[in-house]
């Protein structure tokens, strides 16, 4: 039927809304503190954002080359979020 065969995209499209959501909320860091903070705060939450969008699309997305750069997606941004993370609890310490 068509709407078993929209499901996948109505699935996909909302996920993808979701996610957008949550990161721009999230990239939404406070007017007038340390700027570097600022970017390591967003750039943490954007990162995070691209990491759900591969996540999806090696759950719906069937082209080999798509599939694997979502993967290298996913890798690369769990290691800057991890380096992003270290970088910001040194910066709380007195």
């Amino acid at each position: 039927t068509r709407h078993s065969t929209l499901f996948p995209y109505t699935t996909l499209f909302r996920s993808f809304a979701a996610i957008n959501r949550r990161m721009h909320r999230d990239m939404a860091v406070p007017a007038g503190g340390n700027p570097d903070v600022a970017f390591a705060q967003a750039i943490i939450a954007h990162h995070q954002g691209a990491i759900d969008m591969a996540r999806v699309i090696l759950g719906f997305g069937s082209d080999p080359e798509i599939r694997k750069l979502a993967q290298e997606v996913i890798t690369a941004q769990q290691g800057e979020i991890a380096f992003l993370q270290q970088w910001m609890a040194r910066q709380s310490k007195p």
